[in-house]
């Protein structure tokens, strides 16, 4: 354990090292504000541009604050999964690609603990830097429409997270594939588009998918209450983190035992 935790820890002074920790919970409080401050100042914006008749007036309805938060956890379904796809398709691959990997594992290192320490790492920054873009997304819609219920938010938090964390050991099991950092990036991302796209099209069969799971907190937002659906979902998603990070130790053991 003291291993794990000192690799844990390396993990953590390199993401301070390239300022990980300032840049990721910006982006991802520049992602939440978005949407919330561009809808309420849209009437305004519109006004500025030009180019509409004397005398318009412009009246937008309101949208519902659940429905404001929910454009939000869309960003993040976008540009969220974006940037933890690329802050950690190197984060094996890179070390692997420059030798250091090599270097660590002569050591009596686990593959084991060498994996998930730095997928907790990866982790950690992403879910403290989605509270922090979620938060504030959720007090900006509280200010500029309605507040939302602080618990609704919570549970809409945590569920929303478990799709992030999943996309987060797509990639990690990417990299103990590769060697290049690009090549886990494009793996990475074309496995959740594909996943996103099929589970959309035939969400009537695939009801159980970890791509519904934005779907689902969208519903919880508005109705205030899960569908069926949505404890499966969740299990087979967590299911599937741990497949993905049980099959990324045996396929980096296989590996570089080979090397």
């Amino acid at each position: 354990m003291r291993q794990w935790f000192i690799l844990f820890n390396k993990e953590m002074l390199e993401m301070a090292r390239n300022f990980k920790w300032v840049w990721v919970p910006i982006a991802f409080i520049l992602i939440g504000v978005m949407d919330p401050i561009t809808t309420y100042y849209m009437p305004q914006i519109l006004d500025s541009v030009g180019g509409l008749p004397e005398g318009t007036v412009i009246e937008m309805p309101t949208p519902p604050a659940p429905d404001i938060l929910m454009m939000s956890i869309g960003q993040y379904n976008m540009f969220g999964v974006l940037i933890i796809v690329l802050i950690t398709m190197g984060l094996i691959a890179g070390e692997r690609k420059s030798g250091v990997a090599g270097i660590i594992l002569v050591k009596p290192v686990s593959f084991s603990s060498y994996i998930t320490a730095k997928w907790a790492g990866g982790l950690l920054l992403v879910w403290v830097s989605y509270f922090a873009g979620l938060l504030a997304s959720w007090y900006y819609v509280g200010i500029l429409f309605k507040w939302i219920p602080f618990g609704d938010f919570i549970q809409a938090f945590f569920t929303y997270g478990i799709w992030l964390s999943f996309v987060l050991t797509v990639t990690i099991f990417f990299n103990a594939f590769f060697r290049s950092p690009g090549v886990v990036g494009f793996a990475s991302i074309a496995t959740v588009i594909v996943l996103s796209l099929v589970s959309g099209s035939l969400s009537h069969l695939l009801e159980w998918s970890p791509a519904q799971i934005a779907g689902y907190t969208g519903e919880f937002l508005s109705t205030h209450s899960f569908p069926e659906a949505m404890l499966p979902t969740t299990l087979l998603a967590a299911g599937g983190i741990v497949l993905l990070l049980i099959g990324a130790i045996l396929v980096f053991r296989k590996k570089e035992l080979a090397a």
